[in-house]
Formats: C-alpha cells, sequence, structure tokens
C-alpha cells in the first residue's frame, strides 16, 4: 500500500474527480438524440386566366399577338410552363362579338406558347391581393386566307389554359 501525504492524496483525489467530471459532461455534450416534427401547407390553389385578346385587329393571312392575365391566389410564386388552346371553351377555343356571329372562327388558329422554354412565373398573393401577370404571346393567333368578309372588325376572344 502506497501512502501519500496529505498534499498528494488532495491533487490526487482533484485529478479523479476533475477526470469524472470532465468525462461525464463530454458524455453528457456529445450524446446522440433524435425526434420528429409535422407541418403542413394549405391545399394550392389554381391559377385563373382572364380571357386572352388580340392586340390588334386581324385581316386574312395575318396574325396577332394574344393578350392574356395570369392571376394567382397562392402565397406563393406559381410557374406556368404553355399556354394553350382551351378547345372544350367558347367554338372550339374561340369566340367572336355579337355582331359578327356570321364569322367562321375555324379560320382561326393558335399556337401553343411556352415563352421560349422559360415558361412564366405569377407572383404571389400579397395580403388580400392576388399576384397578377400581363403575359403578351407575339404572333400566336393567326386567321386563315379564306376568312369571311363577315370577319372584318370582328372582336375575339381566345380561352387559353395553363398547363406544366
Amino acid at each position: 500500500m502506497i501512502r501519500l501525504n496529505r498534499p498528494r492524496r488532495l491533487l490526487a483525489i482533484a485529478a479523479v474527480a476533475t477526470l469524472a467530471l470532465g468525462g461525464g459532461a463530454a458524455a453528457f455534450w456529445t450524446g446522440a438524440g433524435g425526434g420528429g416534427a409535422e407541418a403542413s401547407v394549405g391545399d394550392p390553389q389554381p391559377l385563373s386566366l382572364g380571357a386572352g385578346s388580340p392586340t390588334a385587329q386581324l385581316y386574312p393571312g395575318g396574325s396577332a399577338t394574344v393578350s392574356v392575365v395570369a392571376s394567382n391566389p397562392n402565397p406563393y410564386v406559381v410557374r406556368i410552363g404553355h399556354l394553350v388552346l382551351d378547345d372544350g371553351s367558347g367554338s372550339g377555343g374561340f369566340d367572336v362579338d355579337a355582331g359578327h356571329a356570321g364569322c367562321d372562327l375555324t379560320t382561326l388558329s393558335f399556337a401553343d406558347q411556352d415563352h421560349d422554354g422559360a415558361g412564366w412565373s405569377v407572383p404571389p398573393r400579397t395580403g388580400t391581393v392576388d399576384g397578377s401577370l400581363r403575359i403578351d404571346l407575339p404572333g400566336a393567333l393567326a386567321m386563315g386566307q379564306d376568312a369571311a368578309n363577315a370577319c372584318q372588325g370582328a372582336t375575339f376572344t381566345i380561352h387559353l389554359e395553363a398547363t406544366a
């Protein structure tokens, strides 16, 4: 048995206590843990598209830019990849004003649009105001060469759908 004098004995006790407490602290701070959390987001609301309209008068064999406004009721940006003719609305996707009911809408055509592959980003709702984006589609609407005189001066509505 080894006998230590009082100062060495206190030093040995202090060293053992320091190692014991230090090891416990290291175990406490390096321990692993786990847990879980859950969150939910409200259901996304669909965008709404106003009726498209040509920005200039059409004529047989000509084309026009179509302007449409997209509205976003969601609190985040929504992306539109393509705008296509909604041929299930109106007469094959088109309407004409009442004063030109004799205009044959089958002479009209709409070229699907994707903004050169970039699509469009519709801004989010801010407070109580839906985000909105005016989209101009250059040359998207065309009138065939065989359009009847009944189409002169007509106002057209173009029904569009947004797709991803």
